[in-house]
């Protein structure tokens, strides 16, 4: 351990820039790891969740803000207290509030309230409040993540209350640089086309177009033989020799095409007897046997592009079906053949493949990859980047299908998010406790 990483590992806060500067220190083997723990040791979050008073942001923390009869947030100036809830029972969220002066309620109509929610990125949500029942109502849904700067401006009898507190959930900040060291990848949500596919699997098989079978044209007797089993071959190369049992010519037996030899059941002084006694396949060209079925059928025609993976070695090659066989098999799957390019000899016959079909397209207005998916709570979210601050959005998805997930709702066009490591900024999250206050 060098002596950065020391230093790093005994003072974690101060070291941190200097330790993300440091030529040795950025050895991205355990770089990522070290940072994670720095970040932790930190408390690389400004996501705090308890009330402060007026003009404080959060510099007066309470672990847990007082509650009132409606579990919502008690604000106390001097003898007048609000209290404050985001009521959701039967309706979207919104704001409902109740007055208190020297112990005593107020009625709804005796007191003029707005709020003002600043989000990530300065928007105002700007609320007005009316009488209902007992309670005071906001005049708009609290829409989703309720994560906001909440400032409070309350009226009673000439008098003005004004209180503001942070209510973050879902929200953390990691500057730019451990952003980087990290690989915290980000992405723009924007219109995508995505490609509806169907996953099937099958195997690798000789393209038996490309493979000959060679026999002596008369019988005879094998007089030489000049090749083995796996060599390969070029194209009018001698195979053997054999003796015409006829004529007692030396009849030549050449390679009709360039290729490896599949087999060879020839020996010298054996008698042709009209046997196979050469294979050769051409390997340059290999064919996908995939197997659909039945449901998967009828979405699957001639020249549909297909992306398709050795499950072995992970090499991925793509081809268009170009066969489909008319008759089912056994299990009633139905073989769709891929002729593929295999120049390189990277498909093996015999090795199990996957595949993917591309079936149809969908043109999404607004989409992000898959990669950047995260669970909070009950939804599924992507982290939003403005600046050096990360927060959760959750969406309403479509379609999903390859690296895309169609976005319904839940996302603005053009919205920065992390489609990389997103598990980063999910975990410091989740470090930091920030709950969901109501």
């Amino acid at each position: 351990m060098n002596n950065t990483m020391k230093y790093a590992l005994a003072h974690p806060c101060a070291s941190l820039h200097k330790a993300i500067r440091d030529q040795n220190f950025s050895q991205r083997i355990w770089l990522p790891l070290l940072l994670a723990t720095l970040l932790s040791a930190c408390g690389g979050t400004d996501s705090g969740q308890a009330m402060s008073s007026k003009d404080a942001h959060g510099e007066v923390a309470e672990a847990e803000p007082e509650k009132g009869p409606h579990n919502g947030r008690l604000l106390i100036d001097g003898d007048f207290t609000l209290e404050l809830a985001i009521f959701e029972t039967g309706v979207p969220p919104e704001f409902r509030a109740w007055a208190i002066k020297n112990g005593q309620a107020l009625t709804p109509d005796e007191v003029n309230l707005e709020i003002n929610l600043t989000r990530l990125g300065g928007t105002i949500d700007e609320i007005k409040f009316k009488p209902q029942g007992d309670a005071l109502r906001g005049d708009m849904v609290i829409y989703e993540p309720h994560s906001f700067i909440v400032t409070i401006n309350a009226s009673y009898a000439g008098s003005t209350h004004t209180w503001e507190y942070d209510n973050f959930e879902g929200r953390t900040k990691i500057e730019t640089a451990v952003a980087e060291a990290l690989e915290i990848g980000t992405s723009i949500a924007e219109s995508v086309v995505i490609q509806r596919t169907i996953p099937v699997y099958g195997q690798i098989a000789a393209n038996s177009e490309r493979m000959r079978r060679i026999t002596a044209r008369f019988d005879g007797t094998i007089k030489s033989v000049t090749v083995s089993q796996g060599e390969r071959v070029r194209k009018g190369q001698t195979l053997a020799t054999v003796e015409s049992n006829e004529s007692l010519q030396l009849i030549t037996i050449t390679a009709p095409i360039s290729g490896v030899i599949t087999l060879r059941n020839a020996n010298v002084g054996e008698q042709t007897d009209g046997r196979q006694l050469f294979t050769i396949m051409d390997s340059r060209s290999v064919w996908a046997e995939l197997s659909v079925f039945p449901t998967d059928l009828a979405q699957v025609s001639i020249g549909a592009p297909v992306t398709i993976t050795d499950t072995t070695s992970g090499h991925t090659v793509k081809g268009k079906v170009s066969r489909i066989n008319l008759l089912a098999e056994t299990d009633q799957s139905v073989s769709v053949r891929v002729v593929l390019d295999n120049k390189k000899g990277q498909l093996r016959p015999g090795r199990h493949i996957s595949a993917h079909i591309t079936v149809g397209e969908h043109t999404a207005a607004l989409a992000v990859k898959r990669s950047g998916l995260q669970a909070f709570r009950d939804f599924t979210v992507v982290y939003a980047q403005i600046g050096e601050e990360y927060e959760v959005r959750m969406l309403d998805l479509g379609l999903q299908a390859g690296e895309w997930a169609e976005v319904l709702g839940g996302l603005e066009p053009g919205t920065h998010y992390v489609s990389e490591n997103s598990y980063v900024i999910k975990a410091d999250i989740e470090k930091s406790g920030a709950s969901h206050d109501h």
